[in-house]
């Protein structure tokens, strides 16, 4: 069988494994219309496939709510259960599932029966073809019918009866119809599409519809491949949802999820698919942003205080979801895998990763990696370090200062103005009530003071600055990164710049202005951190945490919380200021660093840069072409500088802005020769001193380059 269906050609992601396909059409209604093959098969032999995979296991508690949920149904014209009235999109049919799933557990009829019966009340009087779909699209396309679908497929269709399933199928065709999966735009992209395809499978199972189920495999292929704008998976491996908000830690982790879920039932079927991009992601994108079984609240959007310990629950998905992937992943792939969520399981003291753990007895626990991963295409970093690991949330031309809708994240305004979040040993829970985090002082933010009424700045994360300096240069262990700064609905603007290495994090900010009439902050830290507070000339140290080297001028509060900030003024013109962060560092390591020279070279809205010559680095973010230190640079940019102790130095550029055809570089040291370049060096000077010439940086999409030198002896 073969399926035409209009929309760009593409590559099918079906593995037909050889099956033969006869010669029907679906739609082809147009040129350019993509043939799919559809193997021949029982599509509903996948339903008994769909109870083993996800089904899942149930405790006590889970079977004795589906039995109460049983007894206390009392449908009426306008509810299925007291306290639910209809609509009631999420409740009813989450109490359906919850009962279907506990009957494909114990095998009770009642249950079964009691399902049957509810999901056919639900659709006469809410989801029934020609309804008027009001309120929010995803209730009509994907989470009513994936939860119906679901507790239909596990029960059984047969028990629904025929006439009710085909009503079932019918309001489902009238809300999903197969149009919106001919194209990849709009509302079915990315997470929300690998949920459309879910939807589209059950949907075929429920009837046994082999076209819906090629449908379903087919439209799958888009989310497969990297993309340059809009949602999807970035070649840095950055994740956008929204157009805006970098989002692995929810519509990520329901892609993830969802996209296990679909290899896991499909494999060894006609219709099975495993395209490995999706591997690649799980390394690229999701890990970097698990810390001890968390997920960091950079990347979660409007979901980020939803609940208590939900940077652990999302962690958890993230965890569960991998584990299913590693199924259908190779054998290698898969071990590793393991490995890594056992570390994270093991590292965890919340108790969400229990049942983790006993599916993994016996397996090795990974540890933390070290490093530094920059996603300059959703203004993101992460830099660990033995013992520590830090976030930095930005927002720049592309991204947003923060998503709220729903009625979530009303008062996330400055989550994008340079939150820094970091976790020592032991701090595991430090950001897990958000909530408990004041909205104008968020760790390394600078903001205006002015008050902001709640949901300032426009739904659904378009909140974007107007700036396209946001990024940096990193090698993969050091890191400099930059924000051009305007705040929220505010007339402050700022240049902030970060340095990661070893055992500190140099945060600088300069050229910080406004006319808001109100004082400036910048917020060093704001931590859960019971134990002392030390300040003296130059530094702060809180016991248990880290050392802070900071100016003169530090403001700071002491309870169940500390903040420590810096008071720029009201109306502040060019103010600025530089201090260190130093994680887990003692009370002596911070008092002999303050008593240190600096490692400041530049702090200006020109340039931001360090040189620390205990690791032979030199940093500069450049806004403008100039030189700080022994570098110069002929254009917007920024560059890491590591002489590596054997006699060679890495130099390393990046283009934030994404803009630069060509770029040039001096290093005021004498150099040998070029040891190793990369395709975008146009050509390079040595000796007295280094010169590089770089082609076409734009096209980078901020990601950095590097070149290996052989120094003079």
């Amino acid at each position: 069988m073969i399926v035409a269906v209009a929309g760009p050609s593409r590559r099918s992601v079906l593995r037909a494994g050889g099956v033969a396909a006869a010669g029907l059409l679906l739609g082809a209604d147009g040129p350019g219309a993509a043939v799919v093959p559809v193997p021949r098969g029982d599509v509903r032999a996948l339903r008994e496939r769909w109870r083993e995979v996800t089904a899942g296991r149930l405790d006590g508690a889970a079977l004795r709510a589906a039995a109460r949920h049983r007894d206390t149904m009392a449908p009426t014209s306008t509810s299925l259960w007291p306290g639910l009235p209809f609509p009631s999109f999420a409740g009813t049919p989450a109490r359906l599932l919850a009962m279907a799933r506990a009957y494909a557990h114990t095998g009770e009829e009642d249950l079964a029966e009691a399902v049957a019966l509810g999901i056919g009340h639900y659709r006469r009087h809410v989801y029934r073809a020609g309804a008027d779909p009001v309120g929010n699209w995803w209730h009509w396309q994907i989470g009513v019918p994936r939860r119906l679908l679901d507790a239909a497929v596990l029960v059984g269709p047969d028990r629904l009866g025929e006439p009710e399933a085909v009503a079932l199928a019918e309001a489902v065709d009238h809300f999903l119809p197969e149009r919106i999966l001919h194209r990849y735009d709009g509302r079915s992209t990315a997470a929300n599409r690998v949920d459309h395809c879910l939807v589209m499978l059950l949907r075929a199972m429920l009837t046994g519809d082999a076209r819906k189920a090629a449908l379903a495999v087919w439209a799958l292929a888009p989310v497969f491949r990297h993309v340059s704008e809009g949602d999807g998976f970035y070649r840095d491996g950055s994740f956008i949802q929204h157009l805006w908000v970098p989002y692995q830690g929810t519509y990520g982790a329901t892609l993830l999820r969802g996209v296990a879920t679909l290899f896991a039932v499909l494999r060894g079927t006609p219709w099975e698919t495993a395209d490995p991009f999706v591997f690649k992601q799980v390394d690229r994108s999701f890990a970097p942003f698990v810390h001890d079984g968390l997920c960091m609240n950079v990347v979660s959007g409007r979901a980020v205080g939803r609940q208590p310990y939900g940077d652990h629950r999302r962690g958890h998905a993230i965890a569960s979801a991998i584990l299913l992937l590693g199924e259908s992943a190779p054998a290698a792939t898969r071990e590793r895998w393991r490995a890594m969520v056992k570390g994270w399981a093991a590292r965890n003291r919340t108790g969400l990763y229990d049942d983790l753990d006993e599916l993994l007895d016996g397996v090795p626990a990974a540890p933390e990696p070290v490093g530094h991963r920059l996603f300059p295409m959703s203004a993101r970093a992460v830099h660990r370090r033995p013992g520590w690991c830090a976030a930095l949330s930005m927002a720049s031309h592309r991204i947003g200062h923060y998503e709220h809708g729903n009625g979530e994240n009303r008062r996330g305004w400055h989550t994008g103005s340079g939150m820094l979040l970091w976790w020592g040993e032991g701090h595991g829970d430090q950001y897990s009530f958000w909530d408990a985090l004041d909205p104008y002082r968020l760790p390394g933010t600078t903001v205006s003071t002015k008050r902001l009424p709640e949901g300032a700045g426009g739904e659904w994360g378009d909140t974007r600055t107007p700036w396209r300096w946001v990024g940096g240069a990193t090698d993969g262990v050091y890191a400099t990164v930059g924000q051009h700064l305007s705040g929220l609905d505010s007339t402050m603007e700022a240049f902030k710049s970060w340095v990661f290495l070893d055992e500190a994090v140099v945060c600088l900010g300069a050229g910080i202005t406004s006319r808001d009439g109100v004082p400036v902050e910048t917020i060093v830290d704001n931590r859960k951190a019971p134990g002392p507070l030390a300040v003296g000339p130059g530094w702060a140290h809180l016991e248990g945490h880290a050392g802070y080297v900071v100016p003169e001028g530090l403001r700071h509060q002491h309870g169940e919380r500390v903040t420590l900030w810096l008071d720029h003024g009201v109306d502040p013109v060019s103010a600025g200021y530089a201090y260190l962060l130093l994680p887990g560092a003692s009370l002596a390591e911070t008092r002999a660093r303050a008593a240190a020279p600096s490692w400041v070279i530049a702090n200006t809205g020109r340039q931001q840069g360090v040189h620390v010559p205990s690791l032979g680095l030199t940093a500069v973010n450049f806004w403008n072409a100039g030189t700080a230190g022994r570098v110069s640079a002929s254009a917007p940019c920024a560059v890491l500088v590591r002489e590596t102790g054997d006699g060679t130095a890495t130099l390393t550029v990046a283009d934030p802005r994404c803009e630069l055809e060509e770029l040039t570089v001096v290093w005021d040291r004498p150099v040998a020769s070029v040891v190793r370049g990369h395709p975008l060096l146009a050509g390079a000077s040595t000796g007295r001193r280094l010169t590089l010439r770089f082609g076409r940086l734009a096209g980078q999409e901020g990601a950095s380059v590097t070149v290996r030198v052989r120094l003079f002896s």
